[in-house]
């Protein structure tokens, strides 16, 4: 089957389950079917990260990134883009960029950033921190699972209307100061008289920071591109708890702002001109639908949306077309202290094979495995609509060693409450959501390594039965009658990592409801 023509000039890569789907990857899959149908290299103009900030991992052509979108990998983009949408901090796409230049990559050259980008800094991390040890010394709750990279306290400032943006870098330094110095003190105080953090606490933070990005760091303090000293956050503490060396925090993150002064602009303008050139843009999520801040389940949610309306939010674009690929593994991963309904028995021989795989591009965290919850993914679709549907990793479910033989697959087609009441949907209330149980179907396994097949035809039976299965649960819990939107198709299916271990020419989804 020939791939349907994606509806727009925008394209939407989004995740429709709690994140870690390989969104990144799909960036490359998605501009080589650009130029292919239309022979043109530079067909897409732009890749843009759409929201979220240095907490969102991707992994694409072999390369881990965190702040800068996975068009990275495509030197025929003409700019990689940083959306309004986005919180981030200056050090952080010269940790990224600088050793990626020096690997061959042209980033800098092609880097926008948007003049209303939020300028995310320390004192949002020691925010981060205090937050968390807040919620789990003083409330005695569950940890929330923050990476620690000030992501939410940035998007509070961003609503509290105490933004920095990256246009203040375009002005001077004083001026830069005078909004910097009194946001710094707010976090002092918030951190040591709301969230009631110890001195001993307090001298903790600058441990975990510094360690967090020694280890995120390695290989580029290894390569001598940056010295260990430019991680080491004990240099912005001040002489007592809860002070700062402000001075030495606005000169870091003034001198950070100035090397990137030239990449400084209007993605408005810049997205603008490449849809009147008939070009493409990309857009690349962060995170995913189950993980947006009003339509997740707080605390384990990120603080920004994670789904198609931030396109155009971030992009600062009016409404048109925008054609919106939904994201998901073969099977389901979460990390941090979400409630997992699915996951598997750690004992379980495929746990064992699918957690060596599974860590988290930006933290590193062991990630949880657990099977594929079609109810997740049905509900994504019916609510945030997606018009084609992309499974990766369908490679790691591939039997081996002591998995015995025509082990299970067990795909979750519904919940069930202690009183036999079955859910087709995920229930909004968390009280009742966290008490469910999974609904499972079984389905066969396969043991051929399929990571160098590129034709559906030529999987195995058991593997094309799969995920047409999958897609066939996922239809049953979103409802056929999806009102203004058609049926998604699956567009791809990926069997690798890297650029091309994918899967193209699937059957429509007619033709594949019927092998299910």
């Amino acid at each position: 089957m020939a791939l349907t023509d994606f509806k727009g000039r925008l394209i939407a890569d989004i995740g429709i389950s709690m994140g870690d789907e390989g969104k990144g990857r799909l960036i490359y899959e998605v501009i080589d079917e650009l130029k292919n149908k239309t022979k043109r290299a530079d067909i897409a103009a732009i890749v843009m990260k759409v929201n979220g900030g240095a907490n969102s991992g991707h992994t694409a052509g072999g390369v881990k990134l965190n702040l800068l979108p996975a068009g990275v990998i495509e030197k025929d983009v003409e700019t990689l883009a940083i959306g309004a949408g986005v919180v981030a901090d200056p050090r952080k796409f010269l940790w990224e960029g600088v050793p990626l230049e020096q690997k061959g990559y042209k980033i800098f050259d092609r880097l926008l950033i948007d003049e209303r980008t939020l300028l995310s800094d320390v004192g949002h991390r020691l925010l981060d921190l205090a937050w968390e040890n807040y919620r789990v010394e003083v409330l005695k709750e569950e940890p929330r699972g923050s990476t620690g990279r000030g992501i939410t306290p940035s998007y509070m400032d961003e609503v509290g209307q105490f933004q920095i943006w990256y246009c203040d870098f375009l002005g001077t330094k004083e001026a830069f100061a005078a909004k910097m110095r009194p946001r710094l003190e707010r976090a002092c105080d918030t951190i040591k008289y709301v969230c009631k953090t110890s001195p001993e606490k307090w001298g903790e933070f600058f441990d975990i920071l510094t360690n967090a990005e020694l280890r995120a760091n390695a290989q580029t303090i290894e390569e001598g591109v940056f010295p260990k000293e430019e991680f080491d956050f004990h240099k912005f503490n001040g002489k007592n708890p809860f002070e700062l060396n402000f001075d030495c925090i606005i000169d870091t993150y003034w001198q950070a702002g100035q090397k990137l002064a030239k990449n400084i602009g209007d993605v408005r303008m810049a997205c603008l001109g490449a849809i009147s050139q008939g070009r493409y843009i990309v857009g690349e999520f962060g995170q995913s639908y189950w993980l947006d801040k009003r339509h997740g389940f707080p605390p384990n949610v990120t603080a920004s949306h994670t789904s198609s309306p931030e396109f155009f939010q971030s992009a600062g674009l009016p409404v048109q077309p925008l054609h919106i690929l939904g994201c998901c593994k073969a099977y389901d991963t979460k990390v941090g202290t979400h409630v997992f309904l699915t996951q598997m028995n750690d004992a379980h021989p495929l746990a064992v094979k699918l957690k060596k795989l599974e860590f988290g591009t930006s933290t590193g965290r062991q990630r949880m495995v657990g099977w594929f919850d079609a109810v997740e993914k049905g509900d994504a679709l019916r609510y945030a609509g997606y018009d084609d549907i992309v499974i990766n990793k369908l490679d790691a479910l591939s039997y081996e060693g002591d998995w015995r033989e025509g082990g299970e697959l067990l795909v979750c087609t519904s919940y069930k409450d202690a009183d036999g009441k079955i859910y087709k949907g995920v229930p909004r209330s968390d009280l009742i959501r966290k008490n469910l149980k999974p609904v499972y179907a079984q389905l066969p396994c396969w043991k051929e390594d399929i990571s160098k097949i590129r034709s559906f035809d030529k999987l195995p039976t058991e593997a094309k039965r799969y995920v047409a299965f999958c897609l066939k649960s996922i239809l049953d819990v979103a409802g056929r009658d999806f009102g203004l939107m058609k049926t998604p198709n699956l567009r791809y299916i990926g069997v690798g990592p890297m650029q091309s271990q994918i899967i193209r020419d699937i059957p429509s989804t007619e033709d594949l409801l019927k092998l299910a």
